[in-house]
């Protein structure tokens, strides 16, 4: 595909995404005016119009102004690069996101990269050697493992390596009597506050990759080209990492990168679990004080990262294979 049209693909779809979730956000039953007022109301027993006009006032936000002009105004924020002022913080949306999407990258990247390459390493052994203690072992792992939830796996975790033994952190994402700086101590803190949340991932997710490359590599076994370099007697190492690998890793590729746009929304339960400052959990926070500025512009972010993950997806693809290259032409 052309640059010029690749280009073109990516902006209409930011530009659709964008659109469904401006009015699909404000279809959510109540709104930032009404959340508020109804706190207002009941905490200082003044009337439901008093409640409201003051929950405006500390907003300044008002409801009632027409969708469209609303729409037609973010629109034109967004082009100037202005994502807009938190309703509930009052600081720019920008300057929130700067700020903890970072942390979110730091802690979803590792762990998802972690299960990745071991759960590719596993799952292709498992279908080279399919009658291995090993594959009934991951089969009856993924049964288990993936049916609990994250945050179950992460409170599990927190009651034993936390409570139990004191060895790790329970929340946050450094100890808070540092000064944040590039030095080692500030970095061995973060370091081990992200232990259990990246562990979290890893356990809930390796799993899932170690099955899908199996049933991969399982598909490629019956290659004919499989056949022909067990029949010249090539050595077992080579025919599975240069045969069944490359050609069964291919897909994967593919939900590696949606797998990582995606990742900033699948983060609001292990964020939330281990109160650790992310996208994640601004966003669950922003979803249950209907912060709309807020919530576009973690969606607006979420888009973004999908896009780009899938191009990057399309050119890793044609790397690995060069007969994708030579079918474009």
């Amino acid at each position: 595909m052309k640059i010029g049209k690749r280009l073109l693909l990516i902006l209409f779809t930011v530009l659709f995404s964008t659109t469904i979730t401006f009015f699909v956000i404000r279809l959510m039953p109540g709104d930032p005016v009404e959340t508020m007022a109804v706190n207002i109301h009941a905490g200082m027993g003044v009337s439901w119009e008093e409640a409201v006009e003051q929950a405006k006032a500390r907003l300044n936000y008002d409801p009632d102004i027409p969708l469209a002009k609303q729409y037609i105004s973010y629109l034109g924020r967004i082009v100037r690069g202005d994502l807009g002022e938190s309703i509930l913080r009052r600081a720019p949306v920008s300057e929130i996101i700067a700020e903890v999407l970072p942390w979110t990258l730091l802690v979803s990247s590792v762990a998802l990269l972690i299960s990745f390459f071991l759960g590719t390493l596993l799952g292709v052994y498992c279908g080279w050697k399919r009658k291995s203690l090993l594959n009934k072992l991951m089969t009856a792992y993924d049964s288990v493992i993936g049916s609990v939830p994250a945050f179950i796996i992460g409170f599990l975790l927190i009651i034993l390596f936390s409570v139990k033994l004191g060895w790790l952190p329970m929340r946050g994402n450094y100890d808070t009597d540092l000064t944040p700086g590039w030095n080692s101590e500030f970095i061995a803190s973060v370091a081990k506050h992200a232990v259990l949340p990246i562990l979290t991932w890893v356990l809930t997710s390796v799993g899932g990759w170690a099955l899908g490359m199996r049933a991969l590599a399982v598909s490629v076994l019956g290659e004919d080209y499989i056949v022909s370099a067990k029949a010249r007697g090539l050595r077992q190492r080579r025919i599975v990492s240069s045969y069944v690998g490359k050609n069964a890793i291919l897909p994967q590729i593919t939900q590696l990168a949606i797998t990582f746009g995606s990742m900033f929304a699948g983060s609001v339960l292990v964020e939330n679990t281990f109160n650790y400052p992310g996208m994640g959990y601004f966003f669950s926070s922003a979803i249950s004080g209907r912060d709309y500025p807020l919530m576009q512009g973690m969606f607006l972010v979420l888009t973004i990262a999908i896009v780009l993950a899938n191009q990057a997806a399309e050119i890793l693809y044609s790397v690995i294979d060069p007969r994708i290259r030579i079918r474009g032409k």
